[in-house]
């Protein structure tokens, strides 16, 4: 069995009991997308196949924190453990670590490299669309949040609590992912993506008001 073949299947074994909005389903999306951005935008593919399998390997931690611990930090050093167990380059291990440090939509570190840049495109385009609709139910769901409430002050709301619904998601972030995105080939996926749930949410808002 290939190194990242081993990986793969050390990080899926981590991820298949974690809960559906971050679970092994959602990096192996973000695995496809990723190669698929890289491939047209002419980045280091086996930096983004490693960062990609790699990048939610904390989500674990951070979620038992409630929000508290950063992910992408944690991830980053749990990975370059990894690596270099697996015998990989400093050097690719410089590179894929930066890649998952940088990810994070809320987090401090810009990505700096093309590879940091396709995967965080990667991981945002899983929050946004059809996919991202569903997984921000999901979460809402897993932290036992409202199905939905539009009349509250956004601002005044805590993540993971019952007011941590979808709707809070989406304006707390998920309108704001497509003018974040880093790479030309992101962009463009980006733009459907985003028309698609911002007609979601106009719709979800009539039927909850008894108007569709």
């Amino acid at each position: 069995m290939s190194v990242f073949n081993k990986i793969k299947k050390e990080v899926k074994k981590i991820l298949e009991t974690k809960n559906g909005s971050h679970n092994w389903e959602h990096t192996e999306r973000v695995y496809n997308l990723a190669r698929h951005i890289a491939k047209i935008e002419n980045a280091d593919d086996e930096i983004v196949k490693y960062a990609a399998i790699l990048h939610d390997i904390a989500r674990n931690e951070e979620d038992k924190s409630n929000g508290k611990i950063c992910h992408a930090e944690v991830g980053a050093k749990k990975a370059e453990k990894i690596l270099k167990k697996c015998g990989l380059q400093d050097e690719k291990i410089k590179k894929i670590v930066h890649c998952i440090r940088a990810h994070r939509f809320r987090g401090k570190i810009k990505p700096e490299t093309k590879e940091a840049k396709v995967l965080f495109d990667a991981d945002k385009l899983d929050s946004i669309g059809a996919v991202g609709i569903g997984r921000a139910f999901l979460f809402a769901g897993e932290v036992g949040a409202k199905l939905y409430n539009k009349g509250i002050d956004i601002h005044k709301t805590e993540p993971y609590t019952k007011e941590d619904t979808a709707y809070r998601e989406y304006k707390v972030k998920l309108i704001k992912v497509k003018k974040r995105m880093l790479t030309e080939t992101g962009k463009k996926m980006a733009e459907e993506r985003h028309r698609f749930m911002v007609e979601f949410f106009k719709r979800l808002d009539k039927e909850v008001k008894g108007e569709l």
